[in-house]
């Protein structure tokens, strides 16, 4: 069931009302909101339920062992089991014929043809079910009712791609009050509308324009349509994802609940480290919380650092998907990760974001050396004033770290590192042949969708302050013909979400 569609329409017209119908009554809500979350998730097929409840059941049973036992060595035995178990079934569903594809061409070893059936969703179900018992046995959170986890589990909002939410974030809500005049439901309509424009008018047609014919066949195509189609990739995925997680976001918040923001303008990062900050953001600090740390981070040493960056970048690869580009795509990130922090220890920097102390410091640095002091205030992605040196420096980051990421997506897109390379290749080649897909409009979609990056947060913040004091009843007419332009600039029919294969 895709949220923009009629059939989604209709059951959430259905949910909404009763899920504040029922608000006071807590037991009714939840199973209410447990049904409807299985209804959503079985329309695309039933089968996937009894797995999901599974999930469910196991994990619970697995938290309230760790909660009960006492001793270390017991508990760690527990959790081991728990979190093995859960990366046991989505490595099945996710990496069967991988795996088994790989032992008959590498060394003749047949195998069981078994027609496995990725479940929609199981990545993002399978990582907030490991949380929830790593956090248990951490003691951050005690185990939930079995009521409760299997709502948290199931939510329909984002289930199927995200955010990926914690348990420690999302069980308060659930026990909270929530009050029909204090749902922010001006800021849902602009999440649900931007999303919608995203998905629909953005991604699908950037898609269906160029990103599928100069991916399917490059070799047909002239530099200029594959660097634009290398381009308008960056943007559909970024569109595609993104609009669903505005989406899912702005429902949520309709029923009463906040989730955690998961995109912050990626494609103004001025470098690597600073782009995960900004992309998948809950899928990024999972991997820092639950496999960085644990390989231990950056505290035992520089090669170290490295090599659990390059572990956990090429693990978040492959949680994307079975295959080598996947791989590969998380390797080239976790060399740059790694690069990074290797020029910037030789620098003696820091990667991180400059704060106002650090913008100062290195003024009264300057002042005392006896030299100008001339600070620069038009950065317009910042809050703080920068030196025209360091303005300089950061547009090259944003420039470096876009192209990066964009040769990274090159490899993520392709369904073989061979197609991977002959798109890399065309970038190169037919210089002097006329575009056949790239025209202005496909120009202006990509060009537009670059610049929306490096709107200054303020102007985003005022404009939904000042949308929030719209009356209801014309926020309604206003989403009503907004829903109908959508509908007639986007292309016929709705294409899957990018992220439901992951």
């Amino acid at each position: 069931m895709l949220f923009p569609t009629f059939t989604f329409a209709v059951f959430f017209a259905v949910v909404l009302p009763l899920s504040w119908f029922l608000r006071d009554r807590f037991t009714a809500w939840k199973l209410m909101i447990l049904a409807a979350s299985y209804v959503f998730y079985g329309y695309w097929d039933w089968r996937f339920l009894a797995l999901l409840a599974g999930m469910t059941f196991g994990n619970e049973v697995a938290a309230v062992a760790i909660h009960r036992t006492r001793d270390d060595r017991a508990r760690k035995a527990l959790v081991a089991v728990a979190v093995g178990a859960d990366i046991a079934v989505l490595g099945f569903f996710k990496y069967y014929g991988f795996f088994t594809d790989s032992l008959e061409s590498a060394f003749g070893v047949s195998s069981p043809a078994l027609d496995i059936v990725l479940p929609i969703g199981i990545s993002f179900y399978t990582f907030q079910a490991i949380s929830y018992v790593v956090d248990v046995y951490r003691r951050d959170s005690a185990p939930a009712r079995l009521l409760d986890f299997a709502v948290y589990l199931s939510f329909f909002p984002q289930l199927v791609a995200g955010p990926i939410v914690r348990a420690t974030e999302f069980l308060p809500e659930l026990k909270a009050q929530r009050v029909p005049n204090q749902v922010e439901a001006g800021r849902a309509v602009q999440l649900i509308g931007r999303g919608l424009f995203k998905k629909v008018v953005i991604a699908d047609f950037l898609g269906r324009a160029i990103v599928n014919d100069t991916f399917g066949t490059p070799g047909q195509y002239g530099g200029a349509d594959i660097l634009a189609g290398v381009y308008g990739y960056a943007i559909q995925l970024y569109a595609d994802f993104s609009g669903y997680t505005d989406m899912a976001i702005g429902l949520a918040l309709l029923l009463g609940f906040r989730f955690p923001q998961n995109f912050d303008r990626p494609y103004a990062a001025v470098s690597i480290q600073d782009f995960w900050r900004r992309w998948h953001m809950t899928l990024s600090r999972w991997l820092r919380d639950y496999l960085y740390f644990p390989l231990g981070g950056n505290r035992s040493g520089r090669w170290q650092t490295h090599r659990n960056l390059l572990i956990t970048m090429a693990l978040g690869g492959l949680w994307h998907g079975a295959g080598g580009t996947f791989v590969v795509w998380g390797i080239w990130h976790g060399v740059g990760l790694a690069t990074e922090r290797l020029l910037a220890d030789s620098r003696g920097e820091t990667d991180r974001p400059l704060t106002p102390a650090d913008i100062r410091i290195r003024e009264l640095a300057l002042l005392h050396s006896g030299a100008a002091v001339e600070v620069w205030h038009d950065d317009p992605t910042s809050p703080v004033p920068f030196t025209p040196v360091e303005v300089r420096r950061r547009w090259i980051g944003r420039l470096v770290t876009f192209h990066f990421v964009a040769v990274g997506w090159i490899i993520f897109n392709a369904d073989s590192l061979g197609r991977a390379w002959d798109v890399f290749a065309g970038m190169f080649r037919g210089w002097t042949t006329a575009p056949e897909l790239l025209n202005p409009l496909v120009a202006v979609v990509i060009l537009g969708s670059l610049a929306v990056q490096f709107v200054p947060p303020m102007l985003a913040r005022q404009w939904s302050a000042m949308f929030s004091t719209v009356p209801p009843y014309a926020v309604a007419l206003g989403f009503s013909v907004w829903v109908m332009l959508v509908a007639a600039l986007g292309p016929e029919g709705i294409s899957d979400f990018i992220y439901f294969q992951f």
